[in-house]
């Protein structure tokens, strides 16, 4: 899978600016694919790995079965360490019989632990304007994990290997939110769509939609890539962080005054906000949302601990952290927002800005080549450097 075409894999053939335009948030939708494509993105030879290689604690890994989470003391430990207290180990003999009984396995944020995982991560970020997360989910047996249920983030499934049957009902309350005025309520009706999801599928499903998933008798190992969308709510409450910046805003309200007085106060605050809420309110918001997003946790060991930042030759490969960074320019000058930062640079750093600002890596060399004439080996490689202290670049 191409890393910088991530999205492109997973929707086709109906292609990104479609899927963009006609698919996501309407409805659910399946991706047919070959078998094995997913192959060299995670293994049962990872699952393993991560399982024996990390302290995974509840409820990062857990098992379910017949819509309960199975208790954590049937099938783990807790070990006394020397320095750290008790710590959580699996029992691979009981771990192992709950499965064959039919558990499903879940492990959360599986992204932060599989190299390629974390690369289709990295790049969804960057198509999607969103933080994503990446859950694994691993079993076999004729039951069913969890209920039918509907869940507060868009999410891709992605059948890894194996199969499993899916059942989709429609939403029975547009775009319900996690912390909402009511909650929606269970479907009464016949799922729209009853499939089986085959090895090398994708399928994506809105945000609210009610669904359930139950083994086949097979093995079945798949990933669901959830991201939350930016929702007006996110806009009023990202606008009320702003509004802390007006006095009158800051100011007590008037609540000995008369109605007169409140109604006049009133009118003064609307006022201010519908200053704020113009036609650019959204895509400055998104912008702040995007220049916000957290960097990724890239270490660049030995050499962002040292003086030099980066390694001696240009041939090395650095990327940057944010994959959601926001370039602006003017005549002057140009400014990358990321992380929570604003970093002001001559605007001859402009296209070496723009070559870093995505999802991939790139060589020092090309770096410096994108800068050049105006900017010379020493000065883009000073302009990494600065972004290494920052927090906004490592080398890989």
């Amino acid at each position: 899978m191409g890393v910088g075409h991530a999205l492109a894999d997973l929707v086709a053939p109906v292609g990104v600016s479609r899927f963009f335009h006609t698919v996501q948030g309407r409805g659910h939708r399946r991706f047919p694919g070959r078998a094995g494509r997913f192959a060299d993105l995670l293994s049962w030879a990872d699952v393993n790995r991560v399982l024996r290689e990390h302290r995974l604690e509840f409820p990062r890994v857990r098992l379910a079965q017949d819509g309960e989470v199975v208790p954590a003391h049937t099938y783990s430990e807790l070990v006394e360490t020397r320095r750290t207290g008790p710590v959580a180990r699996l029992l691979p003999a009981a771990f192992a019989e709950r499965m064959r009984g039919g558990a499903t396995l879940v492990l959360d944020s599986v992204n932060e632990l599989v190299g390629s995982v974390h690369e289709l991560a990295v790049s969804l970020e960057h198509e999607l304007r969103e933080r994503v997360q990446v859950n694994l989910y691993a079993g076999w047996g004729v039951t069913h994990g969890f209920d039918v249920h509907w869940d507060d983030h868009d999410a891709f499934i992605v059948q890894v290997s194996g199969r499993k049957r899916w059942r989709v009902h429609g939403p029975t309350r547009p775009a319900p939110l996690q912390r909402d005025v009511a909650q929606p309520e269970p479907p009464s009706d016949e799922p729209l769509d009853d499939f089986i999801l085959e090895d090398g599928d994708v399928l994506y499903v809105p945000r609210g939609h009610w669904h359930d998933v139950s083994a086949i008798g097979e093995e079945s190992l798949h990933l669901t890539i959830g991201f939350n969308r930016a929702t007006g709510v996110d806009l009023v409450a990202w606008l009320a962080d702003r509004l802390r910046a007006d006095e009158v805003f800051r100011a007590d309200l008037p609540r000995f005054a008369t109605p007169e007085e409140q109604a006049a106060h009133a009118d003064v605050l609307r006022a201010r906000v519908a200053e704020l809420m113009d036609g650019g309110v959204v895509g400055r918001f998104l912008a702040d949302r995007d220049a916000h997003g957290p960097a990724m946790s890239v270490m660049g060991l030995p050499w962002t601990a040292t003086r030099e930042l980066l390694p001696p030759g240009d041939e090395a490969e650095v990327r940057l952290l944010t994959p959601r960074a926001v370039l602006t320019s003017d005549a002057s000058t140009v400014t990358l927002a990321a992380a929570g930062r604003r970093l002001v640079f001559a605007a001859a750093a402009r296209p070496v800005l723009e070559r870093l600002a995505g999802s991939a890596r790139h060589s020092v060399k090309s770096l410096v080549d994108a800068g050049a004439p105006a900017l010379d080996r020493v000065t883009v490689r000073a302009l990494l450097g600065e972004l290494v202290t920052q927090g906004l670049l490592a080398p890989e």
